[in-house]
């Protein structure tokens, strides 16, 4: 379903565009959307949603087990929609979540691959109570490419099962299987390692934490040369797949943390202003299992397994590194750094 889904959502993509206007009319959500932007491309992509959901009730070929439920943004209230049309969320048996276009924004200017993000977990009738991250068991991500790209990956995982993958060669069709590899290095110098600063507003405090972090964690860089590179890739499942692929050893998305002390400030000084908070939501993670079958270890970066309610709604904040070893040396730094920045004001 994700692959022909992928394959649908690309024919609705012309091109890439340059200009701004074009882009800036192409953005299209109401007052109360609370997720992040939605652009013309995500709407055609949570059609494509909809109606691969509705095909599934009538497709023998592969049955979905009883009352299901779909997740993805841009439906109505906190994401779910029941199938058959009318079952009650205690009825769903088995939920599915769906990110259709993760990284849109890469994408639609021809910069770097979105990612089509699907993952399943078993509904409240199976559960007795709503499914979150942890609960997921099974989980697909499928590369997007831009125009020019020659190859795309395909990674899936079962819990408890690994990794598998395979990279399909767009010139020829030929498909080879994919075994992604985190990094074994033991640690950050002169590899990739990031805290997400995509867009203004927590730029600053972003930054100075990552500052701060990687002083503490490598020191002065002998004769000044940079040891850390730095790399923004505006998609949770391209940040993943760049774990996995050994290309990144450690990458953040602390953005809930970073819009908390700011609300707070705020509250302190008296301003009490709504703020819309753009941060990860469940379905930018729910291929997190995929990372973590591959072996690299993922928290919600002060220590803690990463658990959400599978919604639209709830912001997620994450980080993950490459292997055990990188956890080890990065992470107590982090979490102090963490816990200091919710005590200061």
């Amino acid at each position: 379903a994700v692959l022909a889904g992928r394959a649908r959502v690309g024919d609705t993509i012309p091109g890439t565009t340059h200009d701004a206007d074009v882009i800036r009319a192409d953005t299209d959500h109401g007052p109360d959307h609370q997720g992040d932007t939605i652009y013309r491309i995500d709407v055609r992509a949570e059609e494509v949603v909809m109606e691969t959901a509705h095909a599934w009730m009538h497709d023998p070929a592969h049955p979905v087990p009883g009352p299901f439920a779909v997740i993805a943004e841009g439906l109505p209230g906190d994401g779910w929609a029941c199938f058959p049309a009318g079952t009650p969320r205690e009825a769903v048996r088995t939920v599915v979540i769906i990110d259709p276009i993760d990284g849109t924004r890469g994408l639609m200017h021809g910069k770097r691959s979105a990612w089509a993000l699907l993952a399943s977990a078993p509904g409240p009738a199976i559960l007795g109570r709503p499914p979150r991250l942890g609960d997921i068991d099974t989980a697909v991500m499928a590369e997007i490419p831009t125009a020019r790209a020659r190859y795309a990956d395909t990674l899936w995982a079962t819990r408890g099962n690994g990794v598998r993958g395979e990279t399909l060669d767009l010139a020829t069709g030929t498909v080879i299987p994919a075994r992604p590899a985190p990094s074994g290095a033991t640690d950050l110098s002169h590899g990739f390692a990031t805290i997400s600063k995509f867009f203004p507003g927590t730029k600053v405090l972003a930054s100075e934490l990552e500052e701060r972090l990687f002083a503490e964690v490598m020191g002065d860089p002998p004769g000044g040369a940079p040891l850390i590179f730095d790399d923004e890739y505006i998609s949770s499942g391209g940040q993943l797949h760049e774990l996995i692929a050994g290309h990144d050893r450690f990458v953040a998305d602390l953005r809930p943390y970073f819009m908390d002390h700011l609300e707070a400030l705020a509250r302190d000084a008296g301003d009490t202003t709504p703020r819309r908070r753009i941060c990860c939501r469940p379905y930018d993670l729910c291929t997190i299992l995929i990372a973590e079958e591959a072996g690299v270890i993922v928290n919600d970066g002060r220590g803690n397994p990463v658990d959400a309610p599978l919604d639209t709604i709830s912001d997620v904040a994450w980080a993950g590194y490459a292997n055990r070893a990188l956890a080890n040396q990065v992470q107590p730094v982090l979490s102090r750094l963490l816990a200091e920045l919710a005590s200061h004001r």
